[in-house]
């Protein structure tokens, strides 16, 4: 984002909370009873057909509810989210599952919007809200492949280290319903699909594993990411694989001539949502990127090191400034700690940037779970250090052990949000402040 005039931070905020502020900020304004109604079709468009409503992810019940509010004719549908993130709806049924691990709820939910969508005409149009978190809650495995198998695919690639795009390449191959194939199970109605998404680049195929639009990758790319990390897959999950059963719907199929996309939230206009509290705040934001991808450690300290050289040298950027940015990282876990990429993110530019007096930083996921955890985050200052020696936390041993998690609950720094109804990935802000607060 280009800069603006900013001469130091506002005297009646306190870093921490301007940090929060942002994040907030990025977080309503992917609110679903926001972006949802201007992407609605009209009354018009239904030419005498009905209106069904289907979809998954930790915003889909928000959707439904925004749908519900702002459409006046006769509809019926049914989403899955996960558990917690119910909304009541009075025309939509919502349907709670599992995330990120799939359950038997899930199963069944997936079973019955297949059941909801058969038998559709031309005239009819099937409205799906699609966001974050899909592609666990939507779990039907292809013949051969059990729930469990799908538990364990989940369990193995969670914790491999491969990106969401890798994850969810493997993912649309097992699937009877990802990779374009709920799509096709609505041909011949209209598919109209509202897509909050979740994932660096906005690539509609790998948000919730792309079940409504075509695939273009292969049984042969996800045995590559399976083989090139070690993932060890259930043995009739790889012959699906190596067999080229499981190949997705592809871009071209017939059966997805009349379904269309339209992108309702992404990551870069949370980050533009932020970016304009800061401003207001007297501090110059600077957005990096909203697709940033890589081991959360590495990142961290990438971040740590840029944080530092604005500190000390006023490069790449003069202070004050919050340097901003989304995406999702990954983490390898070798240890038995909690987890969470945004937390471990952050402890590694902790260990970068020590006790800077002018560095403080709030890391955290937009939909409110960092990992397997109820926490959406951390928050830094410089104090953090000296906070954790008192109670005697080892930063580096608490990050060898992918404990991130641990280590901010124990100094009260973890960032709770509880369920936030929408998901547009990680949210990363650093401020640099021009003189010690």
């Amino acid at each position: 984002m280009p800069p603006s005039h900013a001469d130091h931070l506002r005297a009646d905020i306190t870093p921490s909370a301007l940090l929060r502020q942002m994040f907030d900020a990025a977080v309503a304004s992917a609110q679903p009873a926001l972006c949802v109604p201007p992407h609605l079709p009209t009354t018009a468009e239904l030419q005498g057909g009905r209106l069904v409503v289907i979809g998954a992810g930790k915003a889909s019940a928000a959707m439904a509810r925004a749908v519900e509010d702002h459409w006046h004719g006769p509809l019926t549908g049914l989403v899955v989210t996960r558990y917690g993130y119910a909304v009541p709806c009075q025309r939509i049924e919502i349907a709670e599952a599992s995330h990120p691990v799939p359950d038997a709820a899930g199963l069944q939910a997936a079973r019955r919007l297949m059941k909801l969508v058969h038998g559709l005409n031309a005239e009819d149009i099937v409205l799906c809200l699609i966001s974050g978190g899909g592609s666990a809650l939507l779990p039907l495995p292809l013949p051969g492949l059990s729930l469990e198998h799908e538990q364990a695919v989940n369990r193995e690639l969670l914790t491999s280290g491969a990106t969401i795009s890798e994850m969810n390449t493997v993912r649309r191959h097992l699937s009877a319903i990802k990779g374009g194939r709920l799509a096709a199970a609505c041909h011949p109605a209209r598919v109209i699909t509202l897509l909050l998404s979740d994932v660096p680049g906005d690539s509609p195929v790998d948000i919730a594993s792309g079940p409504t639009v075509g695939d273009h990758t292969t049984c042969a790319d996800a045995a590559a990411i399976v083989r090139y990390y070690g993932i060890s897959l259930p043995a009739p999950a790889l012959q699906i694989l190596h067999s080229g059963a499981g190949e997705s719907i592809k871009p071209g199929d017939r059966r997805l001539a009349r379904a269309a996309t339209r992108m309702v939230a992404t990551p870069q206009m949370a980050l533009q949502a932020a970016a304009a509290v800061a401003t207001q705040a007297g501090i110059t934001p600077y957005i990096l990127g909203d697709a940033l991808e890589g081991e959360a450690r590495d990142v961290g300290k990438v971040l740590g090191g840029m944080a530092l050289q604005t500190a000390h040298r006023g490069q790449p950027f003069a202070p004050p400034c919050v340097l901003l940015s989304g995406g999702e990282t990954t983490v390898t876990v070798r240890g038995n700690g909690r987890g969470g990429r945004n937390v471990e993110c952050l402890l590694a530019l902790l260990a970068v940037t020590r006790e800077h007096p002018n560095i403080h930083a709030l890391m955290a996921d937009t939909d409110g779970v960092d990992g397997q955890e109820e926490i959406a985050g951390a928050c830094i200052g410089p104090d953090t250090l000296a906070r954790a020696r008192t109670q005697g936390l080892r930063l580096l041993d608490s990050l060898a052990n992918n404990d991130a998690h641990g280590f901010f609950k124990a100094l009260e720094a973890s960032v709770v949000t509880g369920p936030t109804m929408t998901n547009v990935n990680d949210f990363r802000a650093v401020l640099i402040t021009d003189t010690q607060v």
